[in-house]
């Protein structure tokens, strides 16, 4: 044992530690709300991080064609990369937003409108065939009675809740406030971060450089820098294959005939944005559009979504956005069950470039350590048992 590391710093930091990981778990109650006031106070800067980072891959290649194909000055470039960009995904949300949510409304009014004639020829359906079926004639009569009394029994549930409503209303209003001014604080930073990025990229290796050793240094550059070409990369690969996606669904459903084509793109491409199982989604409230107006098309679009999904899971995904981040099928999978199991849709986003970044530096690591050992690439090619397999054949028929 080096007695010599025992100096009276460290052992003030060793008892300090000690003592306050003792405090810690006398009490988890103050822990927990420390730790949610400090997620509060980080909030607003990581959306506003999230805003621009998203941001950024658009704008730097808007940027770059500015620089390429106009005579704009320099100082003028990045704010109208910024303008076109925000108008971009202003858009897209208006589009989103004025196309999907409409439709899906009107179509569930109308399904809800068809709920008690769709009850009333089921009851002349049954006193039609003459059969006896005091059950299902009681349980019909039940749901009608129910369909009937409906808008009384929620307008007395209502009148019963109004004191509770009220007393929520203050609730309710206060976090909506909290979350616009929280969405308004990390736009801001997130504004700031995109037009001083390169200094602010600059002022961070300085600090990693004062304060860490070079070759330490060096490597946390190195992993930065990875990680943002590989989460940019998919982010760019990711929407690109979900704007193929829709426009090959709004494009065979127009050229098949079937209703909602542009409603049923636009939800697609939205959805796909989900990796792998995003599409499905989007599938399901098609298919659920259609069937309102046409039984039979809705099973034709049953059809088209598989083709379409093959054909995008086949070639279109691998090509557009597994080249991007280096991911094999099998671990892009592995990936989106286990970020979807920890952290929903957001565990799915980020969990398949991280762990292409994983990957990537694992198999620089591998790479280097074979290297070092001098261990040839037969070894786990498979050439060298192949190789041996055909001498020892050779060998049999040379001593025949």
């Amino acid at each position: 044992m080096n007695w010599k590391q025992f100096t009276p710093k460290n052992v003030f930091f060793l008892v300090f530690g000690a003592v306050l990981f003792y405090c810690c778990l006398q009490n988890p109650q103050l822990i927990l709300s420390s730790a949610g006031f400090v997620t509060g106070i980080i909030l607003p800067f990581a959306l506003g991080f999230a805003i621009a980072f998203i941001f950024n891959v658009p704008m730097k290649k808007i940027e770059a064609g500015l620089t390429r194909h106009t005579r704009l000055r320099k100082k003028l470039r990045r704010p109208a990369a910024y303008l076109l960009t925000l108008t971009a995904v202003i858009g897209v949300l208006l589009l989103a937003f004025f196309v999907v949510i409409p439709e899906l409304t009107a179509t569930i009014m109308s399904l809800m409108d068809q709920i008690p004639k769709g009850l009333d020829n089921l009851l002349l359906l049954l006193d039609d065939t003459n059969i006896d079926w005091p059950e299902i004639e009681t349980f019909m009569a039940q749901l009608e009675l129910d369909w009937n009394n409906l808008g009384q029994k929620l307008l007395g549930a209502l009148q019963t809740g109004a004191f509770g409503v009220v007393q929520s209303t203050f609730s309710i209003v206060g976090g909506i406030v909290s979350g616009f001014a929280t969405f308004f604080i990390g736009f801001t930073f997130s504004v700031y971060l995109l037009f001083q990025k390169e200094a602010l990229i600059r002022q961070c290796k300085k600090l990693v450089y004062a304060f860490l050793p070079t070759a330490a240094a060096d490597r946390l550059v190195y992993i930065g820098g990875l990680s943002a070409t590989v989460f940019s990369n998919f982010l760019a690969g990711q929407c690109t294959e979900a704007v193929i996606l829709g426009m090959m669904f709004f494009v065979s459903m127009l050229a098949l005939r079937m209703p909602y084509a542009l409603l049923v793109g636009v939800l697609i491409a939205i959805t796909a944005l989900i990796p792998i199982f995003g599409a499905f989604i989007g599938c399901v409230v098609g298919f659920f559009l259609i069937v309102v107006v046409n039984p039979m098309q809705a099973l034709v679009f049953l059809i088209l979504f598989q083709v379409l999904q093959q054909i995008e899971g086949n070639l279109i995904y691998p090509h557009v956005v597994g080249g991007t981040v280096g991911l094999p099928s099998v671990w892009v999978l592995a990936a989106v069950s286990v970020g979807g199991s920890l952290m929903g849709i957001v565990g799915m986003l980020l969990f398949i470039p991280g762990c292409s970044v994983c990957y990537a530096l694992l198999r620089e690591q591998v790479g280097k350590r074979l290297e070092k050992r001098q261990i040839p690439s037969e070894k786990w090619t498979g050439e060298e048992a192949v190789s041996q397999k055909t001498g020892s054949s050779q060998n049999t028929g040379a001593d025949k």
